[in-house]
């Protein structure tokens, strides 16, 4: 990973790890990065920083992945 410097008010520095994980989160959530990618950008892994997302309001399956996932149910008639 490469790592960036951003400037920032003062009250955010200390919330450098909320700030991090909600950064993280929007750019999943715009497929900019996988879920792995925002989970290691994190220090945390996929799995956890999976159920964070619900704190900004970001879904862990999009839509398109809802879809298949009904397109599937319904081709098995459940």
């Amino acid at each position: 990973m490469a790592t960036m410097t951003l400037q920032v008010p003062e009250l955010l520095e200390k919330e450098h790890d909320e700030t991090v994980r909600l950064i993280a989160a929007k750019l999943y959530e715009s497929g900019k990065l996988s879920l792995g990618q925002a989970a290691e950008m994190c220090s945390m892994k996929k799995w956890d920083f999976a159920e964070i997302l619900i704190n900004y309001g970001v879904h862990y399956f999009d839509v398109s992945a809802a879809a298949d996932l009904d397109d599937f149910k319904h081709s098995f008639g459940k």
